[in-house]
């Protein structure tokens, strides 16, 4: 049987369903107190591994969650991003991996998230008009000085992946990845082959929006839900893989966990490993 915890970095024991807390609203009112609610229900099932960034919300996710959670269980990590630039009118929002740049947005994680050290910290996209060695080796510095854990990324190709592993240890990629968007299957395939830890996001779409017919199928065999399914063939597709489902209300996530328990049969994952892409 599959493990259902994971050792991110070699180290740091996480269960491999964790939560995604970008879909969380941060304004003030009920939304908020709703979205507070929600995190810590989601830790009180046993969620060790809780995915935010700097972009979402420019930080007020990250505020979000010190305000739900502070201080942390002991068990509990949470995984940042860095490397996106708030919309300055007329510029948009932009990718940005100058070194002071992403020295400053590890030092908003810290104050934010009320901690010391980030346990893992991803650049969320690489900066094609910076050096990586120049992105990474700016976060490896903060790594050694003991304010980052480990370090991962996202949205990378297997020769980016490839680059940044001869630059810093990486503990994790993050790239989109599900049932049916099978797109970074080759980067999937390089973190099993390395121990690296693999977090699919949105790893229930298009599964629950274009749901098969076999989907449907295994679904009622197994009295679940098609996200359940979809859920449930990410963590039997590799040990490496970490699904991070987000959700704003309390009844879609503890769907959401309960999947951490749902047993696929062998035929029943190669029906569903058959599906084609979209």
């Amino acid at each position: 049987m599959t493990s259902s915890t994971f050792r991110i970095g070699g180290e740091r024991s996480v269960r491999r369903l964790g939560f995604g807390a970008m879909r969380l609203p941060t304004e003030p009112g009920p939304a908020r107190e709703a979205s507070i609610a929600v995190a810590r229900r989601a830790v009180d099932l046993g969620v060790t591994l809780i995915d935010t960034a700097h972009l979402y919300g420019w930080g007020a996710n990250e505020e979000l969650l010190a305000e739900a959670l502070y201080p942390y269980p002991d068990d509990l990590l949470i995984a940042t991003k860095v490397g996106v630039a708030p919309p300055n009118p007329p510029h948009d929002a932009e990718i940005c991996g100058r070194p002071d740049f992403l020295r400053d947005q590890v030092e908003q994680g810290l104050r934010r998230l009320r901690v010391e050290r980030l346990e893992l910290l991803q650049l969320h996209r690489i900066d094609p008009k910076v050096p990586l060695a120049d992105q990474l080796g700016a976060l490896r510095e903060l790594q050694v000085a003991g304010k980052i854990g480990h370090l991962g990324l996202s949205e990378v190709t297997v020769a980016e992946l490839e680059e940044a592993r001869q630059i810093i240890d990486v503990a994790s990629v993050q790239n989109r990845y599900s049932m049916l968007d099978r797109e970074h299957e080759a980067v999937l395939d390089a973190c099993a082959a390395a121990g690296i830890a693999f977090l699919p996001w949105r790893p229930v779409y298009p599964a629950v929006s274009e749901a098969t017919a076999e989907i449907a199928a295994v679904a009622a065999e197994l009295g679940a839900t098609a996200a359940q399914v979809s859920l449930a063939w990410l963590l039997d597709r590799s040990p490496i893989v970490l699904p991070i489902p987000g959700t704003g209300t309390l009844g879609h996530l503890e769907e959401n966990v309960a999947a951490a328990s749902l047993r696929l049969s062998g035929d029943q994952w190669q029906r569903l490993d058959r599906l084609q892409p979209r």
